[in-house]
């Protein structure tokens, strides 16, 4: 016939692999804008009442992203996440069991360029977390002001994810029941102008309130390594005191984001094809301490960020990094 049928298939593939991860990549930069764009723009045509509506239901619905959110499972499950996984590859690593009885705080490193490592694993089952830990909802916790914004706020939490504010803590970790595993990217903006190629930095240090909540909560600490995470953009490093790097640091301090100039593979923003391999450590046991010292909260927070680097180096070799290679906690 002149043509290879296993071929073209693999060829539609590909196809499938790139429009889905260009979707993923320029959705979380990019519709938040595009909603606020959309109904300001309803709003002076014929179809006002339509944003005014929504906007009215919002102001009534404001509590509901602290409150548990409204996670689907139709859009958990979406092939376009298996067609993202596969585009890299992703895979998830567990080292040990998770009890579905209890309730953990999972903290995600690196930040990376966009988080598409934690992104694809916590907020899809696309990487299998429920089948790797039966009776275990993860749950991604961003920044609230997401879920301010109009409709975008409703993609949001169908993905699983809530707001990384102490009342929502609180609510996942009191009245939510058992086995939620909320998974926070510790070192947010900060650790995001990290991102380079080839450097496995973590900010770390002074990130403690994490570690208080889970000792007001009781609930178990467990660090998770993304490796490859860092590789997936080239990003653009400006020198400290610059123009770049100063209104970096000032949407960073007003935002709580810091935009960073990045470039991908191809397209622009097309991540390189780097395998992502997210290892997910074992619980540290936490006890309930309502009020805890700050001698309690130092003490678990040493111990997190050696079980971390502990973490880190037991899988550096297997995921693709020289023995030699050191975790940079700053």
């Amino acid at each position: 016939l002149g043509f290879d049928l296993t071929q073209e298939k693999t060829q539609m593939k590909d196809f499938l692999e790139n429009i889905s991860v260009l979707q993923a990549v320029l959705t979380l930069p990019l519709l938040g804008p595009a909603c606020i764009g959309l109904m300001v723009y309803l709003m002076f045509t014929s179809l006002w009442l339509l944003p005014t509506l929504y906007f009215i239901w919002q102001l009534k619905d404001r509590h509901t992203p602290e409150r548990g959110g409204r996670r689907t499972a139709f859009v958990r499950n979406w092939k376009v996440w298996k067609l993202v996984r596969d585009y890299f590859p992703m895979k998830l690593v567990k080292t040990a069991e998770l009890n579905p009885n209890k309730n953990y705080i999972l903290g995600c490193h690196p930040h990376g360029v966009l988080s598409l490592g934690a992104f694809t694993t916590f907020t899809t089952e696309a990487c299998g977390f429920m089948d790797l830990f039966p009776g275990v909802r993860s749950c991604l916790c961003i920044l609230s002001g997401l879920f301010k914004i109009p409709l975008y706020r409703e993609y949001v939490m169908a993905t699983g994810c809530c707001p990384v504010s102490k009342p929502s803590l609180k609510h996942l970790l009191s009245k939510s029941g058992k086995g939620n595993a909320l998974v926070i990217i510790i070192g947010g903006a900060a650790e995001s102008l990290l991102s380079v190629p080839g450097v496995n930095a973590v900010v770390m240090k002074q990130r403690k309130g994490f570690v208080k909540v889970a000792l007001e909560f009781g609930a178990d600490l467990v660090p998770v390594y993304s490796y490859g995470e860092n590789d997936m953009f080239r990003q653009v490093i400006f020198s400290e005191g610059s123009v770049g790097w100063r209104l970096q640091q000032l949407c960073k301090k007003i935002m709580g984001f810091a935009p960073c100039l990045f470039m991908g593979e191809r397209w622009f923003w097309m991540p390189y094809h780097c395998p992502v391999t997210i290892v997910v450590g074992s619980p540290i046991p936490v006890p309930k301490r309502p009020s805890p010292t700050q001698e309690e909260v130092d003490h678990y927070h040493g111990l997190y960020m050696e079980s971390l680097a502990k973490l880190f180096n037991e899988h550096k070799v297997s995921c693709g990094l020289s023995d030699s290679h050191e975790l940079l906690i700053t």
